[in-house]
């Protein structure tokens, strides 16, 4: 644990951190599949098929890098900084239309699945150290919300960034060559990714004098990957863990299909001009996390965590009932407000998540070195990703099987038109479109709700196995009274 001071510079310098994995992982999400399906010209089920596999290939590679940092000797701010400059330009290869160009569709499926299964790698080379290192600075359970919730805050901004740049593909297209078939995703790409590499190395340095890597001398030898495998089934046989993968999981399918639904919602559900639409929608996104976020610390700090998220989530999961029994097409007067409203409940539910998420988790570590006498920062954030990635895939699998199950067809849509994506009239399929941002997403959220509930890991019994666990560093009698449910 750092010897000092967490200060306020310290906590912002770190929280910056954030843009490098939002600002990649939003522009992904929210346009990945609508790249593939309408720049490069790949079917919507294979579309959502090479982002599953990149993602579970990067949910696959978490363990292993996990275990690497969580390796004695190693300093998680030099694998940070080794991680930004092949991210972004992997990033920014991955947005090119180079593939648009090749005849076969199998070799356009296998050129964006490698690019993109690249890019995961090193986003997860930045990302778990990123997140556990967050265990090694403080375990004062409050001030761990702080830190999650200041870098939550800061989120929403770099959400707004990660989706409102991307948005301005059309407008950049038009200045580079009036259509589309010129490379504007890659030119936000490469705007992006700039602005991940600077703030990237403004959270390294920012760690400086507060974090300190624990020495190889610490270590009695070193950890395998088959070593780390075990450590995850000890992780998942700790009675709280099971109910926390499960809440992640079903959150982040629900959140990924509606976001990755976001361009064909605007379109073809809202029925707005994307151009329009696409910034209502994310300006309504971005400024509903950032009112969530401090209610929902607020509330945490007052209550628990476990309380905070049963309260906001399901705010989200009425509203999104409310807004499939409402019609995503509802205007007052000519005004089309679902562009304000629908992106609201989206806003309240990732604000909370990514409020509480890594903070809930960092409760593991603590519960995982009471049980087993070790501590397991990298291996404990690297689980949760593991399944946060898998359950990313998965929604977005999910969305764009639906998109073919419905009856949608990109492959009328050509890279060079100007009005690349065609409104579509056919009421099935719109219908479809609205249950994919809507009741479809809502049944997962709800598997996400009844988890947390069963989430035994409350402010009073984290307390008390603080106390537990003091008293077993110290070598005292330790108890598990009051503790059963947890151990």
């Amino acid at each position: 644990m750092a010897q000092v001071k967490l200060t306020k510079k310290k906590k912002t310098g770190y929280a910056f951190g954030i843009f490098t994995e939002s600002l990649i992982y939003n522009m992904f999400y929210t346009y990945y599949l609508t790249f593939l399906n309408e720049i490069v010209g790949i079917q919507p089920k294979y579309s959502s098929i090479i982002i599953f596999i990149s993602i579970a290939w990067d949910a696959v590679t978490d363990p292993m890098i996990g275990n690497y940092t969580d390796t004695p000797g190693v300093d998680k701010r030099k694998i940070m900084k080794a991680s930004l400059l092949p991210l972004a330009v992997l990033f920014v290869l991955a947005w090119t239309n180079v593939g648009a160009a090749l005849s076969s569709e199998f070799l356009k499926i296998i050129l964006y699945t490698v690019l993109s299964m690249a890019i995961w790698v090193f986003y997860t080379m930045y990302t778990i150290p990123y997140y556990a290192v967050v265990a090694e600075l403080t375990e004062d359970y409050d001030e761990r919300t702080q830190i999650r919730s200041l870098s939550s805050l800061l989120n929403a901004m770099a959400v707004g960034l990660g989706n409102i740049l991307p948005a301005l593909v059309p407008t950049v297209a038009i200045l580079l060559t009036s259509k589309y078939e010129s490379n504007s995703y890659a030119v936000i790409a490469a705007i992006i990714s700039v602005l991940a590499v600077i703030l990237g190395l403004v959270c390294c340095k920012s760690l400086e004098g507060v974090y300190t890597p624990r020495t190889a001398a610490d270590a009695t030898e070193r950890q395998t990957l088959k070593d780390t495998f075990k450590a995850f089934g000890e992780i998942l046989r700790l009675k709280p863990a099971k109910y926390f993968m499960v809440f992640v999981f079903f959150f982040l399918a629900t959140s990924s299909m509606i976001q990755s639904n976001l361009t064909y919602m605007v379109i073809d559900c809202i029925g707005m001009e994307y151009d329009t639409g696409i910034v209502f929608v994310i300006l309504s996104l971005v400024i509903s996390m950032a009112i969530v976020v401090p209610l929902v610390e607020k509330t945490a700090e007052k209550k628990d965590r476990r309380f905070a998220a049963i309260v906001f989530l399901s705010i989200t999961f009425a509203g999104e009932i409310a807004l499939k029994i409402i019609g995503l097409d509802a205007q007052i007067g000519s005004f089309k407000f679902m562009c304000i409203l629908s992106p609201v409940f989206l806003g309240i539910g990732a604000g909370t998540f990514w409020t509480l998420f890594y903070s809930m988790g960092y409760d593991l570590v603590e519960l995982d070195e009471f049980k087993n006498g070790v501590r397991r920062e990298s291996t404990i954030t690297a689980l949760p990703q593991l399944i946060q990635k898998f359950g990313s895939a998965f929604g977005i699998l999910a969305a764009g099987q639906l998109l073919s199950y419905y009856g949608y067809d990109s492959s009328a849509d050509a890279a060079g038109s100007e009005s690349l994506i065609a409104q579509i009239t056919d009421e099935k399929i719109i219908n479809g479109m609205e249950n994919i941002s809507t009741v479809i997403p809502a049944a997962f959220l709800l598997i996400s709700i009844i988890a947390i509930i069963l989430y035994p890991v409350t402010r009073d019994k984290f307390n008390l196995l603080m106390q537990q666990l003091n008293k077993k560093r110290n070598g005292e009698e330790c108890s598990t009274a009051g503790l059963e449910r947890l151990v």
